[in-house]
């Protein structure tokens, strides 16, 4: 899969989420619930190699292990965010885990629930 197409794929994922939306704060790509960002998609100024940035309250030291992340700078790195920058062969299942991981983080009770019913209570 090529980094154009895992980024398709994360930001389709991140948006069919309940209620999920996209917003452009400072210039940037977010996937929101409510008022809360739960992926930094970035920018697509074609500097950077494709990344986001997840918040990850259960996975994140194990997330933290893999070479291809870093704590998210700007003092998100206390609220447990990591800045993901994933290679071409990442595991497609971990980094939509990692997407749920953050909306579940943020999002309101009743869309977490509505979240679990949809999938079957997984």
């Amino acid at each position: 899969m090529t980094a154009a197409d895992l980024a398709a794929e994360l930001r389709r994922a991140a948006f069919a989420l309940p209620e999920a939306w996209e917003d452009h704060p400072w210039g940037e790509s977010v996937a929101k619930v409510g008022k809360k960002v739960f992926v930094f998609f970035g920018s697509a100024d074609g500097d950077q190699p494709f990344g986001f940035s997840v918040k990850l309250p259960i996975s994140n030291d194990e997330a933290l292990s893999l070479p291809f992340t870093v704590p998210t700078g700007y003092g998100l790195d206390r609220g447990n965010w990591v800045t993901v920058r994933p290679p071409d062969d990442a595991p497609l299942d971990m980094l939509l885990a990692w997407i749920e991981e953050s909306y579940r983080a943020v999002a309101p009770k009743a869309l977490r629930t509505q979240l679990e019913a949809k999938s079957g209570g997984d």
